[in-house]
């Protein structure tokens, strides 16, 4: 069993009655571990672990009570992850534009692995902040290794000779049989491609440029990666 650090956070409350936790948002900050957990309590803001480049886990919030970290977001058929997710907060200088740490992400394994055992959160539900609230968030960013999540039995992947076996090209609604909000169809589509073609998305040295642009206006996912968005689709899908 992977070794926690208790410091509580007063910034929760109860979740909704019969709600039932079936999702893992992912977050990262540029923040290490102990200030993160600082700056989280000046803002009133917290997630439920925080996990620093080292490996060490803080846990700031119990798993039961809905913490604050997603904000206003939505994926399939939740609305306000809050209710429904544990949230992990990832050190990392660059917001996720450079490697992760080896001994980071192996922490984050284990922590996700046990959550997904205990709750039987589904695999679809593993997802990043930028995909549950792609106009604001940007995080954990290009460099979160989603393929090896997946390897390791935790959220999925896609296997592209899967598009073949996909009729539909509406790329809009390929986003949303995977789970976006896909009203801003620009920003879905630059969430999507965070997560599973991050060759597409441009990186900006100035975090705080990456922050408050968050996406292209007028991006669109080119054609010729359409196969990959049908691929994804039918893991999501399928998932179901």
């Amino acid at each position: 069993m992977y070794p926690i650090t208790y410091i509580s956070l007063p910034y929760w409350n109860e979740r909704p009655k019969k709600t039932i936790i079936k999702s893992v948002v992912l977050h990262c900050s540029t923040h290490e571990a102990v200030p993160m957990i600082k700056l989280l309590k000046r803002l009133h803001l917290s997630a439920h672990f925080v996990i620093g480049t080292d490996g060490r886990i803080f846990q700031l919030v119990p798993e039961e009570k809905r913490a604050f970290h997603a904000g206003v977001s939505r994926w399939r058929n939740m609305y306000n992850l809050n209710h429904y997710s544990i949230g992990i907060e990832l050190s990392t200088p660059k917001m996720g534009q450079t490697a992760y740490h080896e001994t980071q992400i192996k922490a984050a394994m284990q922590l996700c692995r046990d959550l997904v055992r205990r709750y039987d959160i589904p695999s679809a539900n593993i997802v990043a902040h930028s995909d549950v609230a792609p106009t604001r968030k940007p995080d954990p960013g290009i460099m979160f290794p989603w393929k090896k999540f997946a390897d390791n039995g935790i959220g999925l992947w896609y296997d592209i000779a899967d598009a073949e076996k996909v009729l539909e090209n509406d790329k809009a609604v390929l986003l949303e049989q995977i789970g976006y909000d896909t009203r801003n169809p620009a920003a879905a589509s630059y969430a999507f491609c965070r997560h599973f073609l991050p060759q597409l998305v441009a990186t900006e040295d100035d975090v705080t440029k990456l922050i408050a642009q968050v996406y292209p206006p007028d991006f669109n996912i080119p054609d010729e990666y359409l196969p990959v968005l049908k691929a994804c689709a039918y893991a999501f899908t399928k998932s179901d």
